[in-house]
């Protein structure tokens, strides 16, 4: 079928396609309502078939793409009946999505009569219920507990807005400003790609369409199978562990991955990992399954589309009942972040055997604190999501990690944004925000560096805060012979009291008017002998203050 279509209408093709989802990701930074979204863009979008195959993404968050082919086959599965100018929502990690807080909207786009594909919006709220503000809950031993569970469900059912669906959702937030602006950006997203691809089948024809779409995806098949074909066959292992479940009970939680590689395939065993937990640190099975792909799609070339046919190469093996496909009622809010950076950290140390010079070493873990208060300046709650201090990337073959880049399921695509707009925006003030010196782990390449910040809270009511994250205990992995990178290190300073050592997992902590968080984040690790950074290197780094003793760190 695919060889019926010329080679530039199908790179015409999946050039429009591209540019059709990176214009929905505009439309999202641009109407939405919440700093998560606006700021941070904590979203991401994408075009699936009925068959439930990735078409085409946009640049954004991998972890959240990895998933909506899961998704896109829970609402096939669902429904039968659909119709042009509907509207379906679905967050329930058990019906296909990862964790509750991440909100997906579908448009289902036909060609006359036919329907061939879902335009489709993910995009985390700023909060989704539950006992605790902003989405996480530490202490929740079941789902229930962590939020609003929406399974698939029509909002708009032909064009007409379901207003009782939309009140219900609204009513069970603690924000319904945001919440009802943010989805009505993430509708007007999805339905600007239906318009964009209705253009589309205008000016070549569905079928033409479709059958350039399966060109392209046997392309990106056959180019990841070649590349993959260059490794070394074997069998290899990797492990990585989480710090805790935040029980107090349980600790070094291990992902275990056994990779074979054999031609051009790769298949990835993670049934030895650790039993499930009580706590949230458990993965949903498309959260897993999209923590499998983005360690695949780190390690093929750069511009081989990230599509279906690229992932036809891989396949994966796992048990329900363990830490990374978690029994249904189990709760899994911390997954996207926790454990999908330790199940690619997995993968790729299993794969460096296989594929050095394409292994990166380890990038930093999750540590966010949300904070919820009132804005003495307009008498308003607020929800306020720290995604500032981002840490650092792993360095690999090609060089230095990113600073202040973030972590392996974001790998760039979720921002802190503008610390005076923040400022504006909530009752904060950023003492300082700046590079911390030695938190990279060394090697022949250097990991990139944590932030060092200090944050003042301006409130005159006293806030509250939750943490979730990791990456106190253990750290991001050195590779080929590389460093680890520095853990994170947050503390709150209270005056008159001595300062507290925050923890990854905590609710209730109280915040005072004047009180302030010292955050040091971690740095990314090393790649290669750290005997073989080349002494212009080291000048360059003592230079420009990102290493504090250059004799230090290079014996380091």
């Amino acid at each position: 079928m695919s060889a019926t279509i010329d080679p530039i209408t199908r790179s015409v093709v999946q050039h429009r396609l591209s540019s059709i989802v990176a214009e929905m990701g505009e439309a999202m930074l641009r109407t939405s309502y919440s700093q998560i979204l606006n700021s941070s863009r904590d979203f991401s979008l994408a075009i699936c078939d009925t068959k439930g195959r990735l078409i085409a993404q946009a640049d954004h968050i991998p972890v959240h793409v990895g998933a909506l082919p899961w998704a896109a086959r829970a609402i096939e599965e669902r429904f039968s009946n659909f119709k042009p100018g509907d509207v379906l929502l679905l967050n329930d990690p058990y019906h296909g999505g990862s964790h509750l807080p991440d909100l997906t909207a579908f448009v289902p786009v036909f060609d006359g009569e036919r329907r061939m594909y879902w335009a489709i919006v993910r995009a985390h709220q700023s909060d989704i219920g539950g006992a605790t503000h902003g989405g996480y809950n530490p202490t929740a031993s079941e789902i229930y507990q962590e939020g609003l569970r929406v399974p698939p469900i029509f909002l708009y059912e032909a064009g007409k807005l379901r207003d009782d669906i939309l009140d219900m959702l609204a009513l069970n937030v603690r924000n319904s400003r945001d919440f009802r602006g943010d989805l009505a950006a993430m509708v007007g997203a999805a339905r600007l790609g239906e318009r964009r691809l209705l253009r589309l089948f205008d000016e070549f024809g569905g079928a033409t369409v479709e059958r350039a779409v399966d060109a392209i995806l046997d392309a990106a098949e056959q180019q990841t199978r070649a590349v993959v074909s260059t490794w070394k066959d074997g069998v290899f292992h990797g492990e990585a562990f989480l710090d805790d479940d935040g029980s107090g009970g349980r600790e070094n939680i291990r992902i275990s991955a056994k990779v074979t590689k054999r031609g051009g395939e790769v298949e990835v065993d993670l049934s030895d990992s650790d039993p499930q937990s009580t706590r949230f640190v458990n993965s949903s099975h498309a959260n897993m399954q999209a923590a499998v792909a983005m360690a695949f799609a780190y390690l093929i070339d750069p511009d081989i589309p990230k599509n279906d046919g690229c992932l036809r190469a891989l396949k994966v093996i796992a048990k329900q009942g363990t830490i990374v496909w978690a029994d249904p009622g189990r709760p899994v809010t911390l997954c996207t972040s926790h454990p999908s950076n330790e199940i690619v950290e997995a993968i790729v140390k299993a794969l460096s055997a296989s594929c050095p010079e394409r292994a990166m070493a380890g990038w930093s873990r999750r540590f966010r604190i949300a904070i919820q208060g009132e804005d003495p300046r307009t008498g308003r709650n607020f929800i306020w999501h720290m995604f500032q201090a981002r840490p650092g990337g792993g360095a690999s073959s090609q060089g230095d990690g990113w600073s202040s880049i973030g972590e392996w399921h974001t790998v760039g695509g979720i921002k802190f944004g503008s610390l005076e707009v923040a400022e504006v925006r909530f009752p904060l003030h950023f003492r300082h925000h700046e590079f911390l010196a030695d938190s990279g782990g060394d090697g022949k390449h250097r990991g990139g560096l944590g932030v060092a910040l200090d944050l003042v809270m301006e409130t005159q009511t006293v806030a509250l805060a939750n943490t979730a994250g990791e990456g106190t205990r253990h750290r991001a992995t050195g590779m080929l012979g590389g460093s680890d990178g520095e853990p994170h290190r947050y503390r709150l300073i209270s005056e008159g009291r001595e300062p507290r050592v925050l923890r990854t997992k905590e609710v209730g902590i109280e915040i005072h008017p004047g009180d302030w968080f010292e955050i040091r984040s971690s740095g990314g690790g090393g790649w290669g002998d750290p005997a073989e950074r080349s002494q212009a290197a080291r000048a360059r780094d003592a230079e420009q203050g990102l290493v504090s003793d250059n004799t230090t760190k290079a014996g380091a």
